[in-house]
């Protein structure tokens, strides 16, 4: 996991942000845009997702994907309590309906799964009797940690999807599971030339995404939605896995989760890769 340099001048950091998050709270979002650019020139390995920020209140560029230092921080600070909030207060269920659509459609058992963002394990023991084996990554070491403690994956790893995606010299898998991962990535196709490289042929990518509604995207692809998450549009969603090897079994209209009480709307999207 990457560290905080200790050059980083952790006062008038805090400071900065906490600056530019009272400005985007009370909506000057031009002054909050110069806050959030001196917290970047304090901390380019962009601890506290300054970018993303930026780019849901429509300043700056819309980064490719969420600073992996952000990542890292935000589940590494939320891991102890991450199960309770996500399931009880936020109404997580994804790993279920993953489970309920795969054998809805007869598929599996597998033997091989890669559980891309394993978090604490809750798509893990989703799945824990559909699999052989399982092999869970994250960029959090505190998140890892938990999910070990629960003695549901085979093997676990520390690092960010695609870069184990692309030094990963194991066994190909049956099944990729990709669950609450595409809300800190924009560009995708990364993610899926990965899967497909790490796939046997017939193999199965499965993830959710966030969405918005047509007109938000203005004919964008994807972009920052409000509550600094990335949301992609579905036909950036089938045109890339099109491109990269993949034809679409279904795409699913899903809740994601629940922000502020209301609906998060998204995808659950089962895609079968063929050579």
């Amino acid at each position: 996991m990457t560290q905080k340099s200790p050059k980083i001048d952790e006062e008038a950091l805090a400071e900065a942000y906490n600056r530019a998050l009272t400005l985007e709270k009370s909506g000057k979002f031009d002054a909050a845009a110069e806050a959030y650019a001196e917290v970047l020139a304090l901390d380019p390995e962009d601890h506290g997702g300054a970018a993303v920020r930026l780019a849901s209140m429509g300043r700056g560029e819309t980064p490719v994907k969420a600073p992996d230092a952000y990542v890292a921080t935000l589940f590494d600070q939320h891991a102890e309590v991450f199960d309770n909030v996500l399931v009880d207060q936020l109404g997580y269920c994804v790993p279920l309906l993953v489970r309920q659509r795969l054998q809805a459609l007869e598929l599996g058992p597998f033997d091989r799964v890669l559980d891309l963002g394993c978090g604490t394990g809750l798509t893990g023991g989703a799945l824990r009797d559909m699999a052989e084996d399982i092999t869970g990554i994250d960029l959090s070491e505190n998140m890892v940690e938990i999910a070990h403690e629960k003695d549901l994956y085979e093997t676990l790893y520390v690092a960010e999807a695609v870069d184990f995606l692309d030094d990963n010299d194991d066994a190909p898998f049956n099944l990729i599971v990709a669950t609450d991962v595409l809300p800190y990535m924009g560009a995708l196709e990364a993610l899926f030339f990965g899967a497909v490289d790490n796939l046997v042929p017939g193999g199965l990518l499965i993830f959710s995404s966030e969405t918005l509604p047509t007109e938000t995207f203005a004919g964008r692809d994807f972009m920052v939605g409000p509550h600094q998450r990335f949301a992609h549009a579905e036909s950036y969603l089938r045109d890339r896995l099109a491109a990269t090897g993949f034809e679409v079994v279904e795409v699913g209209d899903i809740t994601v989760r629940l922000e502020e009480g209301e609906p998060i709307a998204g995808h659950l999207v089962i895609a079968r890769f063929k050579p």
